[in-house]
């Protein structure tokens, strides 16, 4: 079978497609026949040994993905070969063949495409938790989304209103705000043209906003939170703007707001049973047609580097997926 292999640290045309011996589940495993197989972020930063976890070389990259059961291993008794899964395998992904533990597959909802399965489960996940479990958002409060043409920002945009809230989006381009303004943004910032501070003030007649949903960081995080209102929470999502911001913490004392930290593969880990619940919601949600997830394009696995290098570039609005051969 198929594989996209990380044999050395570096960019991705680093990356190499090689033929490698098909897979067996040990115990407690599932062989998933790959469909689709979501591109994120993390896997940019994990073949370049920046990321959190690093596997031993070489590796696989890939962290979601959706496809069919192949086989099981020993002790697994909720999924059969055949059964039409979601899956999170931390990486491994960007192969033909995919080794997951059982109890991080969930069945797909009927009706529901595998790219659109295989491209929500962490920025959804991500967002969700970061909204209802860390932010804690309510109806009527205003959200600011940073980044929000990105995988986890179109998510949070999506979410956000389902919630109740009022929406902010801030991207870099005219078309990606088109885009935001199609998942049901309320009002947009082109932080590339505009002042993102002025700009923050005016929409929200000077009381700022209550909720700030970051995952670029860099120079963006600071002037957002300056236009934070009284008892706000900025959400730590990640830092693909580059640079890990310095904050001036008088900040959030003089403000009265919370930085508050969002790692949904640890919650995933800690806090399975709430984990859980939120993807029941989520699927629910995917399977009414209340969240609509949006995939841009599709690249055949031989261009897995391609697809890491428009995504790292931000070519690409809401998520990318890879598609079996």
């Amino acid at each position: 079978m198929k594989a996209v292999l990380c044999k050395q640290y570096g960019l991705p045309d680093t990356l190499v497609i090689e033929d490698i011996a098909s897979l067996a589940p040990a115990a407690g495993q599932v062989i998933v026949s790959m469909r689709a197989a979501g591109v994120n972020f993390p896997d940019a930063l994990i073949i370049q040994g920046k990321y959190q976890m690093k596997p031993p070389l070489p590796f696989s990259p890939g962290t979601e993905l959706a496809g069919v059961v192949k086989a099981v291993g020993a002790e697994v008794r909720a999924i059969k070969p055949g059964d039409a899964v979601i899956a999170y395998a931390g990486y491994g992904a960007y192969a033909e063949e995919v080794a997951v533990d059982a109890h991080a597959c969930i069945r797909m909802p009927p009706g529901v495409d595998f790219k659109v399965a295989a491209s929500f489960m962490m920025t959804y996940g991500t967002s969700y938790h970061a909204l209802k479990d860390r932010a804690h958002l309510q109806a009527g409060e205003t959200l600011l989304v940073l980044g929000a043409a990105g995988g986890v920002g179109s998510a949070a945009i999506e979410l956000g209103k389902l919630m109740g809230a009022r929406v902010i989006a801030a991207a870099s381009s005219a078309d990606k705000l088109e885009a935001c303004t199609q998942l049901g943004a309320d009002a947009t910032i082109n932080y590339a043209s505009e002042d993102l501070r002025e700009a923050v003030k005016r929409i929200s007649a000077g009381k700022g906003v209550d909720v700030i949903y970051d995952p670029v960081g860099d120079k963006y995080a600071e002037p957002a939170m300056r236009e934070m209102a009284w008892g706000g929470r900025y959400l730590v999502i990640g830092f693909a703007g580059g640079d890990i911001p310095k904050i001036p913490l008088n900040l959030p004392l003089l403000k009265g707001f919370a930085i508050v930290g969002v790692f949904w593969g640890n919650f995933t880990r800690n806090e399975p049973q709430r984990h859980a619940a939120n993807v029941q919601d989520l699927l629910g949600w995917i399977a009414s047609g209340k969240l609509k997830p949006l995939v841009s394009t599709a690249y055949p696995l031989t261009q897995a580097a391609r697809a890491l290098k428009d995504m790292m570039e931000r070519k690409v609005k809401g998520k990318v997926v890879l598609v079996a051969d």
